[in-house]
This record gives structure tokens, sequence and C-alpha cells, in this order.
């Protein structure tokens, strides 16, 4: 039985601000979370964190997300997705995938897409419900370090993290009953 939340940092660290989800997750490491709760840097592990999300009823994704705003920006993403299993599942683009599959590549499309095609085969679904915390980069050069905008960013992304763990665990704590002991919603 699927369960809990993933809060996942994604995110090459020798692209600069690449590493933004995986410095989120690192600073994220300290904080007290709630139980069912599991906190995980993924780097690049594009297919370990496809077999992973088969396990949760919700994620958290976070990472460097260009969307054309200002460096530094940070953003809460509910990508639309297709359900799933479903036949009219949206294919990747062929030059996302390309001949061979790269099992370490983190493009969301082709995260999600493998995710599918696993839930065909595993007796779990995927979660429910997916967000993306996002930062617009300065720049994914090859570098260490984050540039100062997105450096700047990351204790706002880790305050917007911990607000969505706390709506979600609000959503699944128990809740009074008129007829009887306390039960938890579904």
């Amino acid at each position: 039985m699927k369960g809990g939340l993933l809060v996942a940092g994604i995110g090459n660290v020798f692209l600069s601000d690449d590493g933004f989800g995986v410095e989120v997750v690192s600073r994220l490491a300290g904080a007290d979370l709630p139980a069912g709760v599991r906190l995980m840097d993924y780097g690049i592990r594009g297919m370990h964190l496809a077999y992973d999300l088969a396990g949760y009823e919700q994620a958290i994704l976070i990472d460097a997300a260009p969307r054309g705003e200002p460096p530094g920006t940070v953003y809460v993403i509910e990508p639309d997705l297709p359900p799933a299993g479903g036949s009219d599942c949206v294919e990747p683009a062929a030059e996302s995938v390309g001949p061979f599959f790269d099992a370490h590549g983190m493009q969301p499309d082709v995260v999600f897409t493998m995710l599918d095609q696993l839930t065909d085969q595993l007796t779990d679904q995927r979660p429910s419900r997916i967000l993306v915390v996002g930062c617009e980069p300065a720049t994914v050069e090859y570098g260490m370090g984050l540039s100062e905008p997105v450096a700047s960013a990351v204790d706002e992304a880790v305050r917007v993290v911990l607000g969505l763990i706390a709506e979600q665990a609000e959503q699944t704590q128990p809740v009074a009953s008129d007829s009887g002991p306390l039960l938890a919603e579904e």
C-alpha cells in the first residue's frame, strides 16, 4: 500500500543553478518533518526517482525550472499530467528520449512517462498529486555553486516546501466524527 509524501531535490550540482533542488533538500535535512515524509536528494538519477514516485501518495519535486521570470523567482507548479496509465498518455518528444534512454536524465516529461510505464507493471500507482517547487535559474553553464539570485532564493524555497508539507499533513490528520472515534481522512 502506498502513502506518504516524497520530497525530492533534483538537479546537477556541476551546472551552477541546476543544483538548486539539491541545495534546498540539503537545507531541509535539518528540519523536523512529520511522519510519512521522506526527504531525498536524487541529483540526476531520473530512473531512481521514477521508481520511487510509484510508492507515494504525493510528491514535491524541487528543481531549477526556467519559465522566463527574473532569476531567483520561486514558484509552485502543478504539472498537468494525463491520467495515470491512460491510453491518451502524452508521448515525450523524441529528442528528449532519443534512441538510448538516459537513466540519469532529469527531464520531467521523461520521468513522468517512465513513471506511467512503471505503474502499468507495478501494483502501485503514481502519486495523486505532484508539485514542482521551481526556481528561475540565472545560468546552467558548467560550474559549481549557485548564482547570487538563486542562492538568495533557497531560504524562500525552504519556507515554501515546509508550507506545502504542513498543508499535506493537515489534510491527512485525523478529523473528529460526531458518531465515534477519530477517523483519518482518505
